[in-house]
């Protein structure tokens, strides 16, 4: 049965892609069972609470499994989860794909109004979430939700016990389910295809509400395994992951990495760097993949050298760009390779290599991390543009999705007439196929017609010894239309004004269009729920204050 909503790979594309085994034909319940066949003693998951075997996280995940069966969830209806970086996210996520049931992997922060809107997309009939986390209590935002979605009619608590809730706990159906030979055999026959649909992920929206990035077993799990293969992930190393689990960088640079390639996967539930260097000094961590701002903070933090991160070998760090002093200052300082990546959730993705040059590691973000994938730079006539040339990033090949859920009009907009997604994101390629990201589509500031990309002001600013990070927008402006207004958060104790700043763009060559005409000296650049810089959030702020001047 077809889900609606879901756009199908082109049936030659399918047949293609599962003849050379471009698509492994696996799902994440296979990975899980191979794993813990051949390694059931070895230490597979670990977090603040514990440690797991291969063959204990088995059990805990078919023993859940199990228990939503019995709950009456039906394969392809679709599972709310909602976790921090704890174990019970992955016995959660392997149980519901187990079972053939289709999850929406939602982040701590999202809120009702998020949560309510994919709902809407999705008709769940389930949802997994802790009772509180930090400062966020649930049970106010699970009370709002299931007055707009009657159909949610499995809320499963994790983390708390069992008389302070009506609400069923995970640890009550993890407990109570029996791995007798006929529940077995049942969980087996619930075994999905792996062209059929695992979950979706939600992305940034144009509208502020996320867009459904809609992924099957086979296409994801593509993503998988050959991101593992370009930062060379063995069964040998302990991953560790910081960034959320319901993020594509969590579950495939990280998790499924682990998983695949049967290392060890850490999960960590904080951002602080002494956290960082504590965890990476106890569990002997040998690979993080993460973002350009937490490898800043472990490089600016004071007392690093009390931890012993010497196991540290590799960061493959993405979701912003990583300037050419934060790679190599890594490299002085942490003594690991760096591997400069560009990724999302929609399948794209590329990275550098690790005999690859500084420079190239520097100023590109590599190659297609899958040899199979085709990724190009186009003009706006869809024609593919020489080495050197600017122009639209766009993608095709079996790690890249088929669209958005539920969302035919965009769909139609997102797509080139040969079936290519186009990215929103200006790049060029050099002529080894490397390539480099200038901006995105609609990140580029039109002063008085001149096109000017934002993220080239950026990296020129953050060249500078005394910039911590820097983000520029498009100020409004009535001759001009917008003019260029930098935000700039500092290192700590290094003073600039706006003049010195100008100076040092002027003598790195930067043109004069690239000057910024307003800079806000901010101690903190605001970030989305994704972690990514809220440049939304900038253009208000300073569309505010110049109304208020």
């Amino acid at each position: 049965m077809a889900i609606v909503g879901f756009t199908e790979y082109a049936t030659e594309d399918r047949e293609r892609y599962n003849r050379l085994r471009w698509w492994l034909g696996m799902t994440w319940g296979d990975m899980l069972d191979k794993a813990s066949d051949i390694y059931p003693d070895r230490i597979g998951l670990v977090d603040g609470t514990g440690s797991w075997t291969y063959g204990q996280l088995r059990e805990k995940v078919d023993r859940l499994a199990i228990s939503l069966m019995q709950l009456g969830i039906k394969p392809k209806e679709w599972v709310l989860l909602q976790f921090p970086n704890w174990h019970e996210y992955v016995v959660a996520f392997f149980a519901a794909q187990k079972i053939g049931a289709l999850t929406l992997l939602l982040i701590p922060r999202h809120n009702q109004s998020e949560i309510n809107y994919l709902s809407t997309l999705t008709k769940p009939v389930a949802w997994l979430v802790p009772k509180k986390h930090g400062k966020t209590k649930y049970e106010p935002i699970i009370d709002d939700v299931l007055k707009e979605n009657p159909q949610l009619k499995h809320v499963i608590l994790v983390r708390t016990g069992k008389n302070e809730s009506s609400y069923l706990t995970m640890d009550e159906l993890i407990e109570r389910a029996e791995l007798t030979p006929e529940n077995l055999k049942a969980l087996q026959d619930r075994r999905p295809d792996p062209d059929e649909v695992s979950h979706i992920m939600p992305t940034g929206g144009t509208t502020g509400l996320p867009k459904a990035s809609v992924r099957t077993h086979n296409c994801y799990i593509a993503n998988v395994e050959y991101h593992a293969r370009v930062w060379e992930i063995t069964s040998h190393d302990t991953l560790m992951v910081i960034t959320p689990v319901g993020h594509s960088m969590a579950m495939h640079w990280g998790i499924g990495a682990a998983f695949l390639n049967f290392a060890k996967l850490v999960l960590l539930d904080s951002t602080q760097p002494d956290h960082i260097c504590e965890w990476i000094e106890k569990e002997k961590v040998t690979a993080i993949p993460t973002v350009p701002a937490l490898v800043r903070r472990i490089l600016d933090m004071e007392g690093r050298h009390r931890y012993d991160i010497s196991s540290l070998k590799k960061l493959s760090v993405g979701g912003a760009p990583s300037t050419p002093d934060l790679v190599r200052e890594a490299y002085e300082k942490l003594d690991c390779i760096f591997i400069n990546g560009f990724g999302s959730s929609e399948g794209t993705n590329t990275a550098t290599r690790p005999g690859d040059s500084i420079d190239i590691i520097c100023n590109s973000v590599g190659r297609a991390a899958c040899p199979y994938d085709t990724i190009k730079v186009i003009d706006e006539g869809g024609n593919e543009v020489p080495p050197g040339v600017e122009g639209e990033l766009v993608s095709k090949g079996p790690g890249i999705f088929t669209g958005y859920f539920k969302s035919q009009e965009e769909n139609s907009q997102i797509f080139t007439p040969d079936g290519f997604f186009k990215t929103g994101d200006k790049a060029r390629k050099d002529r080894f196929g490397n390539i480099t990201i200038t901006g995105r589509i609609k990140d580029i500031i039109n002063r008085g017609g001149e096109k000017i990309s934002a993220v080239e002001i950026e990296n020129r600013l953050c060249a500078h010894p005394a910039i911590r990070e820097s983000a520029v927008v498009g100020m409004p402006d009535k001759v001009l239309g917008e003019r260029i207004c930098a935000y700039v958060a500092l290192k700590e104790g290094s003073p600039l004004t706006f003049e010195d700043a100008i100076a040092f763009l002027k003598a790195g060559g930067a043109s004069v269009q690239q000057l910024p005409e307003r800079i806000e000296f901010v101690n903190d650049l605001p970030v989305t729920k994704v972690g990514k810089i809220d440049k939304k959030a900038l253009r208000e702020d300073i569309k505010n204050k110049l109304q208020r001047q």
